[in-house]
């Protein structure tokens, strides 16, 4: 009898936790796991400058003309980014104009996003395969410490060392909060030519380089005036 009850029960947990075949909205499920950088310094910032003027420059028609347009209001990290954008297509071999006219017009857009907090990362999935093959990587610097305890507290520190290499690859802390996405379009006056975005995550820290200036509000007052009594 009671082998037939924990059976049902078995019965009814499996059942439970199948798809019904029906569901009024879809079933959310995860993309498969990709890897995307964090800004950090502004270095980064030069790198990133860098990789788009190089993608950019795939698309553009040789000894093409090219103008960077800078927007009079703009945040920290779009400061910095045009100006890195201008020094790395000069530095390519590209004419850039002061002037528009007879060039091609290349504008930036960023968008910087907040989204909610606590989103999960599952960063240490394969880690203990990483650190067999770091372990296995630095096996012949381990024959020259002698035997016994020696040899075996360098092992013991090279396995961390190897670990802490493997994870290093990985930003501290939890899922940044912010995300900006770039835009970098290359146009004429008819069509556009090339097109980059790209998507990073941003130090929370750092969130007011990317972000717009908040609008200043304007301060009411209401004040009672009294009349003569």
């Amino acid at each position: 009898m009671i082998k037939s009850v924990v059976t049902a029960i078995g019965a009814a947990v499996l059942a439970s936790a199948c798809a019904t075949p029906y569901s009024e909205t879809p079933l959310a499920t995860n993309f498969a796991t990709s890897k995307q950088h964090k800004l950090q310094a502004a270095s980064h910032w030069n790198l990133i400058s860098r990789d788009v003027a190089l993608r950019l420059s795939a698309s553009l028609p040789r000894d093409a003309a090219v103008f960077v347009n800078q927007a009079s209001e703009q945040t920290a990290f779009e400061r910095a980014f045009t100006a890195q954008l201008l020094t790395a297509l000069v530095q390519a071999g590209h004419p850039v104009m002061k002037s528009p006219e007879g060039a091609l017009r290349i504008g930036i857009d960023t968008q910087a996003i907040p989204f909610s907090a606590d989103r999960p990362q599952y960063r240490n999935f394969g880690s203990a395969t990483a650190l067999g093959a770091g372990v296995w990587a630095i096996h012949d610097l381990v024959e020259y410490a002698s035997n016994g305890a020696g040899k075996a507290a360098m092992l013991g520190l090279m396995a961390i060392d190897a670990h802490k290499w493997f994870q290093s690859e990985f930003a501290s802390g939890e899922t940044p909060e912010h995300e900006i996405i770039i835009t970098t379009t290359v146009s004429d006056a008819n069509r556009y030519i090339a097109r980059d975005t790209s998507v990073y995550y941003v130090a929370d820290a750092d969130r007011k380089l990317y972000m717009p200036p908040a609008t200043a509000h304007t301060i009411v007052k209401t004040f009672a005036v009294g009349g003569d009594e």
